[in-house]
């Protein structure tokens, strides 16, 4: 299916309109300084961000392909926004968690961001969701590029935005790791652009088979890698996101685990498998099977950092590290079965992992902080808070009946029929399991097992956290139990990126 600039209905606009109505609305924010109305507005485009997401994907599910022509020039002359089973689903997250996270935000910004910093934050935020969307819709890779830095340029103010001072040294070290990141990548795509005259992604995978050979594809392909990977914070270039994570904004930390990351790996499952489907980094192995032993070494580092972590976010920073590592390790395994389980993992990490920051933040509102000595006890005092932290804390372990169980099912099983070395990728990702039940415990423990202390709060968090919150929850065990919607998308998906003969 195809639309051009011209088209007058709004079905057809959709594309353009799902990056242009959040840039849009973010300027608009800045000017309403009084109470709740920058947070009121955002809330309001962000529902209808996710409603054309929704959209886009039941269209895409019905009719195929969505082509999108900017200004009507086809490609690979002109823009392309293209919309397909892979980014429509990333779309949807990204959309989902904006207005997931944006009631959760009311209270939490309230208290952690100067007041009259909030118009100036809330815009901030909705140009971070304009960049994350637009780098999953164009089919341009300069486009690419430019929707990272808007993505990027947000998360560093949005990072630095609360009173912690240490957000500050946070952000500043994620801006130099994020330039980097977005120079190599820049060079890849100035590289492509020499060498085949286009920046359309599709067109580059029609042009790169005939060249794959070349030193410059290849100086290409490893500049693109790299460069998302440091964006993706792909062990050991993970090293912005532990502070990132931890001295963010609760609102903040939310999203970007949830939203972020996640983008960058799509893009990365893109290139690898659709722009550089053919070019061999070393022999016969693709840049997507080198990357394999780094996303092990993630999930099994990533885990053990955590262990040793005293403060909670910390904690759940170095887990992302080791998510992102599952994630990675079905794009190397390069089977459907286990692509499926990279892409169906990035939706399921992304409920369970904003739930898990969510109840740390609503005992950061309670006990002014997160770490381990603050959760003494909340098990009786904050009993709605602890037991949503407990079973998300299940899913990310990967108990059956919940998201985790299906993500790493389906990894294990990709694992499997690699071969014997595939027997010890499957049994490290058991260890990795394993791990996660000891820092998921050390928590558990002291909410539930230790004595409050005496000034610890007697009162539950507010409703417009609790709610976001468990609606995560119930998500994970919605999906866990029937995950015929997000696994048949993935599975699509997957197959659309490798083809039906993988």
């Amino acid at each position: 299916m195809s639309a051009t600039g011209g088209a007058l209905t709004l079905m057809d606009n959709l594309p353009a309109l799902q990056v242009a109505v959040p840039l849009i609305a973010a300027p608009i924010c800045t000017f309403l300084r009084f109470r709740n109305g920058a947070w009121a507005f955002a809330l309001l485009v962000s529902a209808a961000v996710f409603w054309m997401s929704w959209l886009l994907l039941q269209q895409v599910l019905a009719d195929g392909v969505i082509s999108y022509h900017m200004g009507g020039w086809p490609p690979p002359i002109g823009i392309e926004y293209r919309v397909d089973r892979v980014n429509a689903f990333v779309i949807l997250i990204v959309a989902m968690i904006s207005l997931i996270t944006l009631p959760f935000a009311k209270a939490t910004v309230e208290r952690e961001v100067p007041a009259d910093k909030h118009h100036l934050f809330y815009a901030a935020w909705l140009l971070c969701i304009t960049g994350l969307l637009g780098i999953a819709i164009t089919g341009d890779a300069f486009n690419v590029f430019v929707f990272l830095e808007i993505s990027s340029l947000s998360s560093y103010v949005l990072i630095a935005a609360g009173r912690d001072p240490r957000a500050l040294t946070a952000s500043f070290q994620y801006l130099i790791l994020g330039t980097l990141g977005a120079t190599f990548i820049l060079i890849g795509v100035g590289l492509l652009y020499i060498m085949t005259g286009t920046l359309n992604m599709m067109d580059l995978a029609d042009r790169i088979p005939a060249i794959a050979h070349t030193a410059p594809v290849r100086a290409a392909a490893g500049f693109l890698t790299v460069g998302i990977a440091l964006k993706a914070a792909l062990f050991p270039a993970h090293f912005w996101l532990p502070n990132g994570y931890a001295f963010s904004p609760n609102a903040v930390s939310v999203l970007l685990s949830a939203t972020a990351t996640k983008v960058s790996i799509y893009l990365l499952l893109r290139f690898e498998l659709t722009v550089f489907g053919d070019v061999d980094a070393v022999g016969d192995f693709s840049f997507a099977n080198l990357l394999l032993p780094f996303a092990v070494a993630a999930f099994v580092l990533g885990s053990v950092s955590a262990i040793f972590q005293s403060d909670v976010k910390r904690l759940l920073a170095y887990s992302s590290v080791a998510q992102i590592g599952y994630m990675i390790a079905g794009l190397g395994l390069g089977s459907v079965d286990g692509v499926t389980a990279g892409i169906v993992h990035l939706f399921n990490h992304a409920l369970m992992k904003a739930a898990l920051f969510m109840a740390a933040g609503a005992v950061f509102m309670r006990a002014g902080g997160v770490q381990l000595a603050n959760f003494a006890g909340m098990g009786r005092r904050m009993p709605l808070t602890m037991f949503a932290f407990v079973l998300a804390g299940l899913s990310l372990i990967g108990v059956p009946l919940t998201v985790g169980f299906v993500s790493k099912w389906y990894l294990v099983l990709a694992a499997l029929q690699t071969g014997p070395g595939g027997y010890v990728i499957a049994g490290l990702i058991l260890a990795s399991s394993l791990m996660a039940v000891i820092y998921v415990w050390r928590v558990v423990e002291v909410a539930y097992l230790r004595d409050p202390e005496p000034d610890a709060p007697r009162h539950e968090a507010p409703l417009s956290v609790l709610a976001p919150m468990w609606l995560l929850v119930v998500a994970c065990f919605w999906f866990g139990i029937d995950s015929s919607f997000t696994v048949g998308i993935a599975r699509d998906a997957a197959i659309q990126l490798m083809g039906p003969g993988q």
